[in-house]
């Protein structure tokens, strides 16, 4: 039996963590499983899951249900089109420039000699997590750092590479280096239901990160190309080569150019996507036998966006020199899933940010987010229920010498001198088309952007974009 002065300390205990909004009955509470399940190189088309802009050829029955049982948010987007910037930012909340990850981050800075952990030192969420009693996991890519080695609160440690084969991969599992035999994507749910079934009674989050849909685009499993024998690929464009698309890597011609009309990389990218959805099926089934979907939280997104041919581009923002920042490369799927607790089978148009994840997170766990004044996003758990309502309508990002801000009709991209900095009116030119950046009919539009752009950078104390440093030894990307 509880001892008197120990039950006074518990009644105690209750009370403060509910006058602080952490504990309240009949509410999402921190014993709610959270699994947060990124994809590299998704962008918001592609899958197919009923939307207006879905990719309907592609195969994801998993994720349809994912969107029919949850929120999907239409307009959703990254602060950073590449993988280590844009994760760090998912992590964080904070913006590239603030978190000291303002590139992908090479092989040689998450291995060997030059390795470090760049989320060292900073409030993550996986971290501030664990300090609430959730056992927290890893599952997939990392690249942030010293993969080899768990950090940041996770207690269960499985990554590879960033970079490498989808056949055969090395993994390095709690610490210890393994070979292992199979395919990346399929292994990677492996450990996700080990460590589902390991947890199943405690409360937990889960970082289930696919390397998928990411290149190379040489091997995926005959099961995952099958359904794609005849298709006729709709949603991948046969466009002409964009203009700013680079020619040339490091003195050699830019492999992905070859990616153009090339039946092969529109199969294996679909192969990819379908081996995805496939795990995250394992994930909902697992999920469903030891009756915990509906203490369980899923939140579904990409680290960035990807073109596969959409404007003449087959890539991110560094594809192309000048770094861009089109829709394509910016905007990603993103589902928030919670079985009667979000309402099922709704949309939110309402323009929402990777940097809002965290807040927003920690809003619905009715837990107090990690204390960081450099985190600038708000919490949208609002819009979880309703869907529409009053937000603010202005979203931001960065990349390199690239900044930009969108609204809901205008996207105005400002590059240093060197680059030509962009304007596209949405409404009239949702492909980015024409720059009308000089048209005096918009100048007023222009310079009410500029001081919206110039603004939050300023709130956010981020340097001038001419003093950026990048975390790699250049600003031209090297493909593996």
């Amino acid at each position: 039996m509880m001892s008197p002065a120990r039950m006074i300390s518990q009644c105690l205990l209750f009370a403060g963590l509910s006058a602080a909004g952490l504990l309240v009955p009949g509410r999402v509470a921190a014993k709610t499983n959270v699994i947060f399940v990124l994809t590299d190189d998704q962008g918001h088309w592609a899958l197919n899951a009923k939307g207006n802009d879905d990719c309907r050829s592609l195969v994801t029955p998993n994720l349809a249900r994912l969107a029919q049982e949850g929120m999907r948010f239409s307009n959703a987007f990254v602060c950073s089109p590449v993988c280590s910037a844009s994760r760090a930012t998912w992590l964080t909340g904070r913006i590239p420039s603030k978190t000291g990850v303002q590139d992908y981050l090479r092989f040689e800075e998450t291995h060997g000699e030059r390795a470090k952990s760049y989320m060292k030192g900073q409030p993550t969420l996986s971290q501030a997590l664990a300090d609430y009693g959730y056992t927290v996991g890893l599952c997939g890519k990392w690249h942030l750092g010293d993969d080899a080695r768990p950090q940041a609160g996770f207690s269960y440690w499985s990554t590879g590479p960033p970079y490498g084969t989808y056949r055969d991969p090395t993994f390095w599992k709690n610490g210890e280096r393994h070979q292992r035999n199979g395919y990346r994507t399929d292994l990677i749910g492996d450990d996700a239901l080990e460590f589902i079934e390991q947890n199943r009674s405690k409360p937990f989050f889960l970082f289930l990160s696919f390397y998928a849909p990411h290149t190379p685009l040489k091997y995926q499993p005959e099961k995952f190309r099958a359904p794609y024998r005849d298709s006729t690929f709709d949603c991948f464009p046969d466009l002409p080569v964009h203009p700013f698309h680079m020619r040339e890597l490091n003195g050699r011609v830019n492999v992905t150019l070859g990616n153009f009309r090339n039946r092969h990389s529109k199969l294996s990218y679909a192969a990819l996507v379908t081996g995805l959805d496939h795990n995250l099926g394992r994930v909902l089934k697992k999920l469903d036998e030891l009756k915990l979907r509906q203490d369980t939280l899923i939140v579904f997104a990409s680290d960035h966006g990807y073109h596969s041919g959409h404007k003449g581009i087959w890539g991110k923002g560094n594809s192309t020199l000048p770094f861009n920042l089109y829709e394509r490369s910016i905007r990603i799927p993103l589902i928030w899933s919670h079985p009667g607790r979000i309402p099922a089978g709704r949309t939110s148009a309402a323009l929402v940010s990777s940097y809002d994840f965290l807040p927003t997170l920690f809003d619905y766990l009715q837990l107090t987010p990690p204390a960081d004044s450099r985190r600038i996003g708000r919490s949208y758990k609002r819009l979880l229920a309703e869907g529409q309502g009053a937000w603010d309508d202005a979203i931001f990002f960065e990349y390199a010498y690239v900044r930009g801000v969108r609204t809901k009709r205008w996207k105005y991209v400002e590059r240093t001198s060197e680059w030509p900095s962009e304007l596209f009116d949405l409404q009239q030119d949702p492909d980015e088309n024409r720059n009308p950046i000089n048209d005096p009919r918009h100048a007023e539009s222009l310079a009410e952007l500029r001081r919206r752009l110039h603004g939050f950078f300023e709130r956010a104390g981020a340097p001038p974009a001419s003093e950026w440093k990048t975390t790699t030894s250049q600003l031209l990307p090297v493909y593996k």
